[in-house]
């Protein structure tokens, strides 16, 4: 008796890893930023650590907030393509029929063959198939505003947690040097994860988190070491 075949491809898991990576790099990067910056400008653990639990709250409802605003947009954009590639099908099918057999014509099958599949495609799911062939949407891809703004939401509150435990461990005097160079090196390990996840090479990935993430810390240590001065 012969067993179904189910592979499992990375892009199924893209619309969750992306926001999921985003929403997890700026919570070490925007919380760690925020807390090297207050540190630096002589400020205490107790006023460090306000300022971080604010800027995750704050940064996890933003993150949610722009995901679903954003990927609603996709979703809206995608059903309104759909819609009229419905309409389209019950006015002049036909050409819809032309339409697509010209597709797989331009992918290398020979006329003949290409009507036929469009034929045999459109009789099962005449809208599934121009959606995937000639729109590019596929469940798979599709936008889900609602997944996105909770994982986004969710790995930005997780990511940002990761200094804030930092500043309650390290000693107060060293906060700046301590958080930065923890911070970076769990930017490092979320590159590597986030590669890994996605079948992609490590090193790339991981040397651009770690160079952002320095940099916006590098910014706001300078900033907060001037204002700490003047004041």
């Amino acid at each position: 008796m012969g067993r179904t075949h189910r592979e499992s491809h990375r892009t199924e898991r893209i619309g969750w890893l992306r926001a999921a990576v985003l929403g997890a790099n700026d919570g070490i990067v925007s919380t760690a930023s925020l807390v090297v910056g207050v540190a630096a400008a002589s400020a205490g653990r107790s006023e460090v650590l306000v300022a971080g639990i604010a800027g995750l709250v704050a940064g996890a409802m933003s993150m949610a907030a722009g995901e679903y605003v954003s990927v609603s947009s996709q979703a809206d954009t995608e059903q309104a393509d759909l819609a009229r590639e419905r309409k389209e099908l019950a006015t002049d099918e036909a050409a819809e029929v032309k339409e697509l057999t010209q597709i797989y014509v331009d992918r290398g099958l020979e006329p003949k063959l290409a009507e036929e599949v469009t034929r045999q495609l459109m009789a099962h799911d005449a809208l599934g198939a121009h959606a995937r062939d000639e729109l590019g949407i596929t469940e798979n891809l599709a936008a889900r505003p609602v997944q996105a703004a909770l994982a986004s939401a969710a790995s930005f509150a997780v990511g940002a947690a990761l200094p804030l435990l930092v500043v309650l461990i390290a000693p107060e005097s060293s906060l700046v040097i301590i958080v930065s160079a923890v911070s970076l090196v769990f930017l490092a390990v979320l590159g590597v994860l986030a590669a890994r996840a996605g079948g992609a090479p490590v090193l790339k990935p991981t040397l651009r988190v770690t160079f952002w993430g320095a940099l916006a810390m590098l910014a706001t240590a300078i900033v907060g070491s001037l204002f700490g001065t003047v004041v």
